[in-house]
């Protein structure tokens, strides 16, 4: 090869395009960052600690004997059936409200009332608020000796003394729904105002136009507009509330008498006071599984909201 032809091959050789990525490669760079913190922080504990359900382990004396099944067994024949039925209080109780209250809210300000947004900005705070803080005000609230809300109900006459109502089991539950209820309202207001605000108000007006009320245009024309929108927050307050820890813990601990004790307290009190780490782990698993089928739900419908 003679002396130019070299010089030519070169020169297009150093001219050459630079190799691009494909699309495929662009998104596997873009998700490679996200896909390890994933992988090291959330996964592999949650392996790791899934995996002591099938050992016997102390968080106070090292090493451990695999048990096999031993230990679902025994959370299964233990107290998980009244963990459940109080879990599934706290979930239903915490989301019902909050729901009831937040749409009642929504509708509200979707109406051309004064000052609307300013009261929006203000139903917000007990949103913004860190549950611990919601906690110790509600603590306050419910205290047997100094409490707003004994203060209030003596001076109405409606009780002659002060009601503990955080250490008795039949009044202990229903403050802890209370105070979680009035920390959720608002991002179940904002969000189904947010449904509401996409629905056309022409349809409201030919349906007033044509006679129907207040009442018939809610249940023929809102609720089926914002049926979508109803079933999404719905179940993922579900979801968050079954595995809801801050607020039961700070107020109740899980009692009294275990009166509000759920999946989320049990775990952390059976690892962390009683240091056995696989009866831990083997009710752990066992919420995870009752948790996926929450998940299942809500992908489902996920789906099929946007396949329409």
């Amino acid at each position: 090869m003679s002396a130019s032809q070299l010089e030519t091959l070169h020169h297009t050789s150093s001219h050459s395009p630079p190799r691009r990525l494909s699309d495929g490669q662009f998104a596997l760079l873009l998700l490679l960052p996200g896909g390890a913190l994933l992988l090291g922080v959330v996964l592999y504990p949650l392996v790791a600690a899934l995996v002591t359900a099938f050992f016997e382990q102390s968080l106070v004396v090292p090493g451990r004997t695999f048990v096999g099944l031993a230990n679902i067994v025994d959370v299964l024949t233990g107290d998980f059936p009244r963990l459940l039925w109080q879990t599934l209080v706290f979930t239903v109780g915490t989301t019902i409200f909050p729901f009831v209250i937040g749409f009642a809210l929504a509708l509200a300000l979707n109406t051309r009332i004064r000052g609307a947004k300013v009261l929006r900005g203000l139903m917000l705070i007990p949103w913004l608020v860190p549950g611990v803080v919601v906690s110790f005000l509600w603590m306050w609230i419910f205290n047997a000796n100094y409490g707003v809300l004994n203060a209030l109900l003596e001076s109405l006459g409606v009780i002659d003394g002060a009601v503990p109502w955080l250490a008795q089991p039949g009044t202990a539950m229903t403050a802890v729904v209370v105070a979680k209820t009035w920390q959720s309202f608002p991002w179940m207001m904002v969000m189904l105002l947010a449904g509401l605000q996409t629905v056309p108000r022409e349809l409201h007006e030919a349906a007033e136009m044509d006679g129907a009320g207040t009442v018939r245009r809610f249940f023929s024309i809102t609720l089926p507009q914002v049926k979508g929108i109803v079933g999404l927050v719905l179940l993922l307050e579900l979801i968050w509330n079954f595995q809801h820890f801050d607020i039961i813990y700070v107020l109740t601990g899980g009692g009294p008498a275990g009166a509000t004790q759920t999946f989320a307290t049990a775990v952390y009190e059976t690892a962390f006071h009683g240091f056995d780490l696989g009866h831990a782990g083997a009710l752990g698993l066992l919420w995870m599984v009752l948790l996926m089928g929450l998940v299942v739900v809500y992908i489902r419908f996920s789906e099929k909201g946007e396949a329409k």
